[in-house]
Formats: C-alpha cells, structure tokens, sequence
C-alpha cells in the first residue's frame, strides 16, 4: 500500500491522542485527508479512472461527516485540526 504502517503510526501519534489511537476523529481526518491527496494525484494522472474517482466522493464525505461531528461535540478541536491540515472552510 503507499501507506506504511510506520507512516500511519506517526500521523496517529501526531494527531490522535496516541500512538495506536485509530479511534478519535482527529487521527481519522488526517488519514481521510493523506488517502484524498493520493487520490486525487492518481486522478490528475488517471483521468478516466471513474472506480477511483467514486471512491475519493465517497472520502470525502467521510471526512465531511467526521468534520460536522467535531464542529458539534468540541468546536476548538475542529479548529485545530482545520488549521493544521489545511483544509479550506
């Protein structure tokens, strides 16, 4: 996978609570967000590619959906990982 677990392990640790902490949502919009970038590099190349291009929709609504459940439980932890990321809104 283009993925290491190695690079999964710091990007949890960098943005979860802890190193195997897969769970919170902060660790699962940074993986959402790494998994969109390679997606949507792969299409700039793969035009055509309608499988891949579904499934990049489909994350992103994923991340949507983990990013309205952090604005209404803890609107400072939605900021924080808007801003670390880079996300637009």
């Amino acid at each position: 996978m283009y993925l290491s677990k190695e690079a999964k392990e710091e990007m949890f640790a960098k943005h979860g609570k802890g190193k195997n902490d897969t769970g919170s949502a902060e660790g699962q919009i940074a993986l959402f967000t790494q998994r969109i970038n390679h997606l949507t590099e792969h299409l700039k190349q793969n035009r055509k590619d309608y499988n891949t291009e579904r499934s990049l929709v489909k994350l992103v609504g994923k991340r949507r959906a983990l990013l309205d459940y952090l604005t209404k439980k803890d609107i400072l932890r939605y900021r924080a990982i808007v801003k670390e990321l880079g996300l637009r809104k």
